[in-house]
């Protein structure tokens, strides 16, 4: 290669790395900033499942008095197509009967069990005397006001439309975002109503991993607002360390350091996307950076 090639090629790289340094710290300078209809920094994840049971009105209403600022529930949908919060579309592991949500119509959902298993949370439950399944609309009566985060939990046009018209129906808009780990429920989330803000599915948190690593985020648009990752570290609270291999705990520590990028948080809040990183949050709640 001749000294000039080597000139034009460290000087390409030379720009490329200070601008993307630049627009890493200072995005606004590319993109707008989105503009924020909520600030969530505590979450209550199935309405605080490790304090009621999960995904009940209960929950909810205990949730919001202690002042969490977001309350994060499960859709599914049943057979006369009313949509109800539950996190299993299968209710044996919360009532015990062996059966589908979307086999029965609403007035066929078997209750609660008493006493319910907190998932993430190792020998921890939680009980209640609310064991009743919630509509979706009755959450939105019952706090107008709270933003919910929505996990769609199946991929079905059905429950996606109805989801939508429901929160068309209240006017929550602004106070609302959905959204699932699977890339294609996202999409098709943000197809029927893009109005709604959207979470970002676990493929593209993947991708917005490597743009940030080789560089390249700081020149990518990103039309989702809500950035939620779970700590990878929070395997270690739910098995016991002795019976991991160090290879299981290097990939734990490894997967740690990957996610929990201070640089990439604070870049993606500068753009107006909240961040939601959590250890606790499977339990009860999840703070923003």
């Amino acid at each position: 290669m001749s000294s000039t090639a080597a000139f034009y090629l460290l000087s390409t790289l030379g720009g490329y790395l200070v601008t993307s340094f630049l627009l890493l710290k200072y995005p606004t300078l590319l993109h707008q900033r989105k503009k924020q209809r909520f600030l969530s920094k505590h979450i209550s994840h199935r309405g605080g499942a490790g304090e009621n049971l999960e995904n009940t009105m209960a929950a909810f209403q205990h949730a919001v008095t202690i002042g969490t600022d977001m309350l994060e529930l499960d859709c599914h949908i049943t057979k006369d197509e009313q949509v109800v919060v539950s996190h299993d579309e299968n209710l044996k592991r919360s009532t015990g009967v062996n059966v589908n949500i979307s086999d029965l119509k609403y007035c066929e959902l078997p209750p609660y069990l008493g006493k319910l298993d907190v998932a993430f949370q190792k020998a921890c439950q939680s009980e209640g005397k609310d064991n009743r399944i919630p509509l979706l609309k009755e959450v939105f009566e019952a706090f107008p006001n709270t933003p919910i985060n929505i996990d769609i939990k199946v991929n079905n046009n059905v429950l996606i439309k109805k989801v939508s018209e429901l929160v068309k129906l209240y006017r929550r808009e602004q106070i609302t975002v959905w959204g699932n780990a699977s890339y294609e429920i996202v999409e098709k989330c943000y197809k029927e109503n893009s109005d709604i803000p959207i979470l970002f599915s676990l493929q593209r948190v993947l991708l917005i991993l490597g743009l940030f690593f080789t560089g390249l985020l700081p020149f990518v648009p990103i039309r989702e607002q809500f950035f939620e990752i779970p700590m990878p570290s929070i395997i270690l609270k739910l098995r016991e360390p002795h019976t991991m291999s160090r290879s299981q705990k290097f990939l734990i520590w490894l997967s740690d350091i990957l996610l929990m990028r201070k640089a990439l948080f604070d870049h993606l809040t500068a753009r107006g996307i909240q961040v939601f990183w959590n250890d606790v949050f499977w339990k009860r709640c999840s703070l923003s950076i």
